[in-house]
């Protein structure tokens, strides 16, 4: 399998679009462009899985390896694991249906597809990267449409938001840079295998790992550098909002745990104030939802608490809480995409997001306040959804390490979901229960494109939800060879 194909085809589905005429033809592009995503992504595990029954035990398949630029030794080194693979599958599922959500797009469609589409791209080239400069590339690609995308079609304070999220990953990304070029000069290469063989220095590893890790985390809203997602998810429109959630903060987490796996001595000696700063997030972005009344300010602060869990993860440094982590990060992305695509799909109708001027949906829209119903109880941890196996996994793992205060910061962050609950249950209550105005009950339900969006994002809930183990034996041998790196240098040291 050619990993190539995954930057190329978004590639040529963004100039496509940019030659395509008439609104119609653009849409066709991107969602043919979209479901051959999916469907290559699709191909792509089948062929991974095929080659670990075969007896393939290679820590990367498939990969490629290029000279990009000889003197700095810059490789276009590329290769998938089980995590980087579950990323890619999440990918592709979130843009279908960011595109399906966005059919109705007539504002500068040409451009506004060309980015969402650009931006897959960069995300795609992110996690099949072996050579840290590629990544960092990558990292840049996928960040430019996101300011692009909330400046220009973004609603409020769009231009003060998208500046913020602008400044704040830049800010991140200079200090992941900062980060990579520590390690460049101490191995003396980018390439992400030849430096988890000969390994960085103990005192290079904790000067540098707090930029690399802080840079990463800001892009995974890493408290108290979360700010920017607030307010840029607020502005954004819903399929930018879908791909900042899904996608844009996946990139940091998993650009978080690769770091802790290329330093893991400094991400032991770190790990306290990780797991501080996770639990904090947890506890304040669930807080802070409470207080919230506007519903993409409430999916928005449930974000931050949720992907606290990734951090909290892979703070605890084990392999149950690493296996939760990566979950996690897939969970969130489909539920927090359904969320924001079902808040969607009632502003354009009603033209509100605050909870006070809505009620009574369900009786105008069954099948929308269905999709919200289903997005809130996965984000509260309810079994049967992805949610609940992504923090179960999480907290099993935190809890099985015999320090008390670990054990602290495990019963803290559990006790989050009970804030969680009541934030859920009241915004449901009061967006769908109740009476419903006269002006709301001659709306429409969903057309069949949010209707086929909402249900691949949901089929991945449940599909996690019902069957983790299918997740679990996609990712455990990657997370295997993630812990051995890091217990063996934590034994050594």
């Amino acid at each position: 399998m050619n990993l190539s194909l995954l930057i190329l085809l978004p590639l040529l589905t963004a100039l496509a679009i940019l030659i395509s005429k008439g609104l119609k033809q653009i849409r066709i592009v991107g969602l043919v462009g979209s479901f051959a995503q999916l469907g290559l992504a699709i191909l792509l595990l089948k062929q991974y899985l095929n080659e670990r029954a075969a007896g393939n035990t290679a820590t990367h398949l498939f990969e490629m390896n290029y000279t990009w630029f000889k003197a700095l030794h810059i490789n276009y080194h590329i290769g998938i694991d089980g995590i980087s693979l579950a990323m890619i599958l999440l990918t592709s599922v979130i843009v279908v249906a960011g595109i399906l959500v966005s059919w109705t797009m007539d504002k500068l469609s040409k451009e506004y597809f060309f980015l969402l589409v650009l931006l897959s791209m960069g995300a795609y080239g992110f996690f099949i990267s072996l050579d840290l400069f590629t990544m960092f590339f990558f990292l840049e690609v996928a960040v430019i449409p996101k300011f692009l995308l909330i400046g220009i079609w973004g609603s409020g304070k769009k231009d003060n938001s998208a500046m913020k999220l602008a400044l704040m990953l830049m800010g991140g990304s200079a200090l992941v840079f900062v980060g990579l070029l520590g390690i460049y000069y101490n191995t003396h290469t980018f390439d992400i295998v030849e430096i988890s063989r000969v390994g960085i220095s103990a005192g290079v590893q904790q000067f540098f790992f707090p930029f690399a890790f802080i840079g990463f985390g800001i892009f995974a809203a890493l408290f108290p550098f979360h700010t920017w997602v607030p307010d840029g998810h607020a502005s954004a429109p819903t399929a930018a909002s879908m791909f900042l959630a899904g996608i844009s903060m996946k990139l940091g987490g998993y650009g978080c745990l690769r770091i802790a796996a290329l330093m893991p001595e400094a991400a032991h000696s770190y790990s306290w104030i990780i797991i501080i700063l996770a639990t904090i997030a947890i506890i304040y972005g669930a807080f802070a939802t409470m207080m919230q009344t506007d519903l993409k300010y409430i999916n928005a602060y449930s974000s931050i608490s949720h992907c606290g869990f990734v951090i909290l993860g892979i703070g605890m440094l084990n392999k149950t809480s690493i296996n939760g982590a990566v979950i996690q990060m897939v969970s969130h992305g489909l539920m927090t995409a359904l969320f924001f695509a079902a808040i969607g799909m009632i502003y354009t109708r009603t033209h509100t997001r605050m909870v006070a001027q809505l009620g009574g949906l369900l009786k105008a829209m069954p099948f929308i306040s269905t999709v919200f119903v289903i997005a809130g109880l996965c984000s509260l941890g309810l079994p049967g959804f992805s949610g609940f196996v992504a923090e179960m996994t999480v907290f099993m793992g935190s809890w099985a390490n015999p320090n008390g205060y670990y054990r602290l910061a495990t019963v803290l962050s559990a006790a989050s979901i009970v804030v969680t609950a009541v934030y859920i249950l009241r915004a449901t209550g009061k967006t769908i229960m109740g009476p419903i105005s006269s002006e709301h009950a001659i709306l429409s339900d969903a057309n069949w494109n949010e209707k086929l969006a909402a249900g691949l994002l949901i089929t991945g809930i449940l599909i996690i939800g019902i069957a983790p183990f299918l997740i679990n034996q996609l990712i455990m041998p990657s997370t295997d060879v993630l812990m051995l790196q890091i217990e063996k240098a934590i034994t050594l040291k």
